[in-house]
């Protein structure tokens, strides 16, 4: 439990003391919410649920591996 509460400081400690880590923390955070949000919505459209019906997901996946 002591090794936890020790390596908890340290990244507490360090997070706390940043200046200029806090400013490429949040650029990162931004880049990670456009390319996981922003381009899920555009560009990657939810085939699946296009083109099969509800409750037969499962079987329309498994006929498009088969069918290939």
């Amino acid at each position: 439990m002591k090794l936890i509460r020790d390596i908890w400081r340290l990244y507490y400690d360090g997070f706390r003391s940043m200046t200029l880590g806090r400013t490429l923390w949040t650029v990162i955070l931004v880049k990670l919410f456009i390319i996981f949000v922003v381009l899920k919505l555009f560009f990657f459209p939810n085939y699946i649920k296009e083109h099969a019906g509800k409750g037969e997901e499962a079987d329309f996946v498994s006929s498009q591996l088969l069918n290939r």
